[in-house]
């Protein structure tokens, strides 16, 4: 096979490629030290190998939470090669050996050599991070921030590995939808967490349910910050209107007082095959209410809904993106 070295030399020469991969050993980083500082040490178990790898680090602990991910993530890239072909590329590889190594490495700096067994979070970077007394906190930073570290990585093309490869094989194999997939994956390693931390030798069994509570307020914020850093916040909204009616005043109010525009649509009723007006209509979030209030009082009757709009371009809204910021989309 020939290698093009003039296509190597231009991709190295690209700011755009040491860029992307700044970035994805940035969010391997923050995924490393979310679990290190303020997940691992409270026996949180957010779903994913990681997850696992806590649940199995309380059986094992003379072996390190990111090394039960070394395992998980090796093996799952070797199934999903054969599953899949090489259909995963350099970054993806990467990010899911990169992650539970940073992991192994802050663990040793965080923790003194005699405390790395128990992650006994009061001996946790000399103490000063001891969040025990304060559990809530501590989920909800921590899966912000693995929130925000595997979103960095999937913006950049790539995923950590883990239950992302279950999903997609449940998904080939046993025809279950993808989020299906990921949600039974995360659920299995959280009751795993149960029974081994709630309810093994060394449980209790009502703490070990307060802390499945737990990981599961953390798989639902890291949740909701992925999709925050994925598809940004949404400050408009879209608003269907079916009325059986033309309504001049409330396309005065559209018009003058909002200062927006809107479209009409053609529509008919299915039940009653009668026409109808539908109004397709973009405001911003904070003037929804004065809207739903105009409907209110021009047509009672209408029919409405409302959708979030991530973007919004155009006249009023934001500038269309330029060609170059379009290709690093």
């Amino acid at each position: 096979m020939k290698i093009d070295f003039n296509n190597i030399w231009s991709t190295l020469k690209s700011p755009r490629w040491w860029w992307s991969w700044f970035m994805i050993i940035l969010g391997c980083s923050l995924l490393a030290g979310g679990y290190v500082l303020f997940i691992s040490p409270y026996n949180i178990v957010p779903g994913g190998v990681y997850g696992a790898g806590i649940v199995l680090h309380n059986l094992f602990p003379t072996i390190k939470v990111g090394t039960f991910g070394y395992m998980f993530d090796s093996v799952l890239l070797i199934l999903a090669f054969i599953a899949f072909g090489p259909r995963f590329g350099s970054k993806t590889v990467v990010a899911a050996l990169l992650t539970p190594g940073l992991m192994n490495i802050f663990t040793s700096l965080a923790f003194p050599p005699e405390a790395i067994e128990s992650l006994d979070p009061s001996q946790m970077l000399g103490g000063i991070l001891d969040l025990s007394d304060h559990l809530m906190l501590a989920t909800i930073v921590g899966a912000v921030i693995l929130g925000v570290g595997v979103g960095l990585v999937v913006r950049e093309q790539a995923t950590t590995g883990g239950t992302d490869i279950v999903a997609m094989m449940l998904q080939k194999y046993c025809h279950i939808s993808f989020s299906q997939g990921v949600l039974i994956a995360d659920s299995l390693v959280v009751l795993a967490g149960l029974i081994v931390i709630g309810f093994g030798p060394d449980g209790n069994g009502m703490e070990g349910l307060m802390l499945s509570f737990y990981s599961l307020i953390a798989i639902y914020v890291s949740s909701r910050i992925l999709a925050l850093m994925l598809d940004g916040a949404s400050y408009d909204r879209i608003i269907f209107i079916i009325t059986s009616k033309h309504n001049e005043d409330f396309r005065h109010y559209i018009l003058e007082e909002l200062d927006r525009s809107g479209t009409y649509i053609k529509s008919s009723g299915m039940y009653t095959n009668t026409e109808k007006e539908m109004i397709f209509l973009v405001v911003p979030r904070h003037e929804l209410v004065k809207v739903q209030r105009a409907i209110k009082e021009y047509d009672p009757a209408a029919f409405m809904v409302v959708a979030n709009a991530y973007n919004t371009y155009g006249e009023g809204f934001k500038p269309m993106p330029e060609k170059h910021e379009l290709e690093n989309m």
